[in-house]
């Protein structure tokens, strides 16, 4: 019999997201045990030192034929229930592989990446912006497969909740700008789409790779329409954004080039931008914020000034 190998679980892993709760404090008490589980189970080598981020923690590893995954452990939730059937669909077409799930855990044996170069690396903004677009043009152009969540319920939620949250907003401006972007999604709920949505993607989940020069990794797979992606990419690199000097210039031509490679009516594409805005203004507020973050101010602005 092998004897098992100790996993260590790094302590700012331990100390960030174990004030989640008491489940989060639970599943860290079990996460050395299901990671020694899994590494015999899949044959499996650590490789280097663990890595995680907010909720996520990352095992490099070794296969028995001999080359190199990453092993992903993270706490079932409800934004990560569809990630196995959402790589699974794109089959490594522009985005990690996906090599092996345990459905019970949860956890995904991945391609390893170069986790060290993101795409926030690359200097020049209208390069990474147009990498960024040619792989989310990719991502989207797949139809979305049965069983995921779908946007036309997330937006039908946001609409009923949107009344009640507003008036928590302090300026009265941003009040009226949260409910122009209600309105923006209610005319457009009623042709949500049907495509593969990444949801999150950003400069930092694209990672450089052996396979391709950059593949997209962390996906929270949603149906829907593809102008529901945006947001995530105008909002990357913020600090650079306002460095410019000219935020609202450089946040619509990010929002141009976005639009013209992935092949979307603009019209469209800012409404669901828009409910994007909405989105986080709501989970802000049920967080207890009485204002909006300055981001998403100037992005709706831009937009609904255009």
């Amino acid at each position: 019999m092998s004897t098992p190998i100790s996993v260590d679980v790094p302590t700012t892993f331990v100390e960030s997201y174990g004030r989640q709760g008491a489940s989060a404090r639970a599943w860290l008490d079990a996460l050395p045990g299901l990671a020694a589980d899994l590494l015999d189970r899949w044959t499996l080598c650590p490789d280097g030192p663990t890595a995680h981020g907010m909720a996520a923690l990352v095992l490099p590893v070794i296969r028995a034929d001999g080359t190199p995954a990453a092993l992903r452990l993270r706490q079932p939730t409800e934004d990560d229930a569809g990630v196995a059937l959402g790589l699974r669909t794109w089959n490594g077409d522009g985005v990690v592989h996906l090599l092996d799930h345990d459905p019970d855990s949860g956890a995904m044996l991945l391609e390893r990446l170069d986790a060290s170069r993101t795409l926030s690396a690359v200097p020049d903004d209208d390069v990474a912006m147009r990498t960024l677009a040619e792989l989310a043009a990719r991502l989207v152009a797949v139809p979305a497969p049965p069983g995921l969540r779908h946007l036309a319920q997330i937006a039908a939620d946001m609409l009923d909740r949107a009344p009640h949250a507003v008036p928590a907003l302090r300026d009265p401006a941003e009040r009226r700008l949260v409910r122009t972007c209600a309105s923006a999604v209610a005319e457009l709920i009623d042709e949500p789409g049907d495509r593969l949505l990444h949801w999150d993607l950003h400069y930092d989940n694209v990672l450089a790779a052996d396979r391709e020069p950059w593949l997209v990794i962390d996906p929270e797979p949603l149906a829907g329409d593809p102008g529901f992606e945006l947001w995530p990419a105008l909002d990357s690199r913020w600090e650079a954004v306002v460095a410019t000097g000219d935020a609202t210039r450089t946040l619509l031509r990010r929002f141009d080039l976005l639009t013209e490679v992935l092949d979307l009516d603009r019209r469209r594409a800012a409404g669901w931008t828009l409910a994007r805005v909405l989105q986080n203004a709501l989970w802000d507020i049920e967080d207890g914020r009485s204002t909006l973050e300055p981001a998403q101010v100037t992005l709706a602005e831009a937009l609904l000034g255009r």
